[in-house]
């Protein structure tokens, strides 16, 4: 039952990612200890909105905006993704460009109490092609953002000659935390787009996982051995399945989300394209077992305009799921 609707002022804003700002995980007491606002930045528009959803829990309404133009100005940057507050209870967005639509990672922050723009959060150094993910690890003093798409390339719709141009990230990037500085940077394969990165949630863990939707795999980072350095490693592969009656004769493996579960136990893996969620058993998290899969959607499903001419995986195409 629909109990209340929130109008959103403005069109063709493409709310991506919700984010709390702040959350109760942050250090600082006060406002930091309550969810009670939701930050929702736009991929397309660039405006950023902030809902008090702990007023009125049952009815959130409009409580901040922050248009385009000051985040051009004041940042020079554009196409929000991804939010999370910090542990000192800012709140700090990822974006995939600049004002222009050209490819230019990094973030901005927000001010965790009056939620206004306060700036870009790295300090002057090589922003990297493009953003859109990200966590950390204050324990460990590290932050590790993804990369996206070049967003004036990929915003016109999906090109398959784009995949030799450069318009798709393949980058992983790992920061110091405290200095708010790049530190390392790992090339995850032409064509790859890493999007989702998951620390696990242990606040002691080292490691995490970051899963890349064209190319079907997911990479573990680790802290290595050698001081403050960090590795990664391939752990699953997803295999693309041959078809007819699609825009390319390969349909990946598009990872469109990963979840860790509490415990740590599990990962959970959203095959977008194909239409399947997959879970992963990590008592060996270098090692990854797969021990359910459900077909909820996708393009792959039996009687629909694609048909599967191999596939790695499945013997027949599956049947569509009906959700009561």
């Amino acid at each position: 039952q629909v109990i209340h609707r929130l109008p959103m002022p403005n069109l063709k804003d493409e709310l991506h990612c919700a984010g709390w700002g702040p959350a109760c995980g942050c250090f600082d007491g006060g406002a930091a200890a309550k969810r009670t606002k939701l930050v929702l930045p736009c991929l397309i528009s660039s405006r950023i909105y902030v809902v008090d959803v702990g007023s009125q829990c049952r009815a959130p309404r409009i409580c901040k905006m922050i248009e385009p133009v000051d985040v051009f100005w004041k940042c020079n940057k554009g196409y929000l993704s991804v939010t999370h507050p910090l542990p000192n209870g800012d709140v700090l967005v990822a974006n995939m460009g600049d004002a222009a639509g050209h490819g230019k990672g990094g973030f901005v922050v927000l001010d965790g109490e009056t939620f206004e723009l306060k700036g870009n959060w790295e300090n002057e150094c090589e922003a990297p092609p493009t953003g859109h993910d990200f966590w950390y690890q204050p324990r460990h003093n590290v932050l590790v953002s993804s990369a996206g798409m070049v967003p004036r390339v990929a915003g016109r719709g999906f090109n398959p000659d784009d995949l030799k141009k450069g318009v798709f990230g393949r980058r992983l990037n790992v920061w110091n935390l405290s200095c708010r500085s790049l530190t390392q940077c790992f090339d995850l394969g032409e064509d790859s787009l890493p999007l989702t990165v998951r620390f696990l949630h242990s606040p002691e863990a080292a490691e995490g996982y970051v899963g890349c939707a064209l190319s079907g795999a997911i990479f573990r980072f680790y802290k290595s051995c050698e001081a403050n350095n960090w590795a990664v490693e391939e752990v699953i592969r997803i295999p693309a399945k041959d078809v007819s009656g699609w825009i390319m004769p390969k349909m990946p493996a598009f990872i469109a989300d990963l979840v860790i579960s509490q415990d740590d136990r599990f990962l959970y893996v959203c095959n977008w394209l194909h239409g399947d969620i997959r879970q992963y058993e990590l008592s060996r998290s270098c090692k990854p077992r797969l021990v359910g899969q459900v077909f909820v959607g996708g393009s792959i499903l039996r009687g629909g305009p694609v048909t599967v001419c191999r596939d790695e995986e499945l013997k027949c195409q599956p049947e569509p799921l009906v959700v009561k």
